[in-house]
This record gives C-alpha cells, structure tokens and sequence, in this order.
C-alpha cells in the first residue's frame, strides 16, 4: 500500500494567504522517484511544487537538497518556492541560515521573525544576460501584440539569468503594459523552443527603483505567475549588468495584481555576486 506523501500549501511574497504565489512544499520526499514527485506537482497544480529530496546533506541539519517541478516538468529553480520552503523550515526548525542544494547550484537562504511572521531571503547564483538570437525578439513582441517602439529605451530587451533564463521586457506606457494579452499554447511552444524554463518578464516603471511586472507562464490552468522570485533575481541582475543601477541599491517588484494575487518582491543588488531577493510566505489552510 502506498504511503501518504505530505504537502504543504504555502503563498509566498504575501502576507495573506490570498496573496502572492501558492506553492507547494514536501518536506520529505526521499522516498518519491522522480516520476511520483512529477505526478505530486500536477495534483497540487499550482506553479510549482519543491520537493526535499535529501535532508542533512553532509550531516548538516541546515543543508538540504531539492528538486522543483512545475505540473509538466521539472525547473531547475523557483524562487518563490525557496521562499515558501524556508518559511515551512524556520516554523519546523527555527529560523536563521538554510542552504539549499538546488539544480543550479547551492542557494544561500536567511530566516528571521516568528513562526506566524517569517521573512526569507535567497542568494541567487551568479546573474548573467544575453541578447535574443536572431528573430526570436520579434516573435515574442509579436506574440504579445506590440512591438519595439512599445518598449522603454532605457531599459533594452535581453534574456537575464539567475536560476532560470528569463527574457526582459521594459514598456513605456502603463496602458500598453496593463492591456497586452497572448495565446497561451503558442507562448509555451517558443519558451519551450528557446529553453526558458521560467516565465517571460514584462515590466513598467512606477518610479525611481519600483516597478509593476507580469510573468508569462503558460502552465496547465495557469497563464500568469503571481509571484517570480527567479524573475526578480534575474531582474536584478540585469540592472546591475547593464549598469542601470548603482549598487549596491535595492528595487521593489510589484507584481500579481493582473491575477488577483498581489506579491511583493524586494531585490537587493550587491555590487558583485548574487542577487537578494526577499519576501514573507504564510500557509494556506
């Protein structure tokens, strides 16, 4: 008889369980191949479900190594995951310092507040940006139903890493970035055609270091993410890459408001390494 695996429900970048990004969080998955946690994360069927594959790596009872699968596949990252995870970690363990052996690389988290108000700070792996390859920007603008000129010029397009690809967008005008609509499947076959295991990152300046954002992410029932920490991060990292900030300095990410999750997401850019991104999770009855 199969054993009963145990998921939590957590909404990270919130304060409310109506808000933010939901995911799903196994604390002991050592027991499930990849198949059974692929088939978890498309019961639960939110963005994305983290599993802890191996506890006490090394023996340290702060270390432990995780796998990411969205209900089709397996991300190599997911930030507001992380997030949720460390939460569920610090009520179960205490808070303070976690290290997380990701697919990426080993991700740094921090931990402090209490049980019912715990906020978690993750270390990125090194960013990195790229230019689109050849006819790939102008289908994606496409896709989207605008083009170049719709775009801020502060802020060029790229692809930026920090976990997982994502492509950069920057509008000029809120009404263009608020009222911009796109046909799921055919958005799923050019990320997944590009490898972007993320979500496609569209932005607008609300001001000095604020700023409004909308993460494709084509998924089963879902069409956008609520909350991207892994966009954020990336987001960050291209600041900094492309010298548009001075670091070290600190932006705020507003995002979920388009699907009725509000999030918010701050990003700290030190002058070199990792990107910061930090936020609160609560549980979701």
């Amino acid at each position: 008889m199969e054993q009963t695996t145990e998921v939590l429900r957590y909404a990270a970048f919130t304060t409310t369980p109506d808000g933010g990004n939901p995911a799903g969080v196994v604390l002991d998955a050592t027991r499930l191949d990849e198949g059974r946690m692929q088939a978890i994360a498309a019961d639960v069927g939110y963005a994305e479900t983290v599993f802890v594959t191996e506890p006490a790596v090394d023996g340290d009872p702060r270390r432990n190594r995780v796998q990411y699968f969205s209900p089709i596949a397996e991300v190599p990252f997911c930030g507001h995951a992380t997030i949720a995870l460390a939460v569920a970690l610090s009520r179960r363990d205490g808070a303070g310092t976690f290290i997380f052996d990701t697919p990426v690389g080993p991700v740094a988290i921090e931990t402090a507040g209490q049980s019912s108000a715990v906020t978690a700070s993750f270390t990125s792996v090194e960013p990195r940006v790229a230019e689109f390859p050849d006819g790939v920007l102008t289908t994606l603008l496409g896709l989207l139903g605008v083009d170049r000129d719709d775009l801020n010029p502060t802020y060029p397009p790229m692809i930026a890493f920090a976990g997982n690809w994502h492509p950069i967008l920057v509008f000029a005008e809120r009404k263009t970035f608020d009222s911009f609509v796109f046909e799921p499947n055919p958005m799923r076959t050019l990320m997944d055609a590009q490898n972007w295991a993320g979500t496609v990152t569209t932005l607008y300046e609300m001001g000095p270091g604020e700023f409004d954002s909308r993460n494709l992410f084509p998924v089963g029932t879902i069409t956008e993410d609520p909350a991207t920490g892994s966009a954020a991060a990336s987001f960050g990292g291209y600041l900094r890459l492309l010298s548009l900030v001075e670091p070290p300095s600190r932006v705020v990410v507003h995002q979920g408001s388009h699907v009725g999750r509000p999030s918010v997401l701050t990003v700290d850019i030190p002058p070199t390494g990792g990107i910061i991104v930090s936020g609160e999770a609560v549980e979701i009855s």
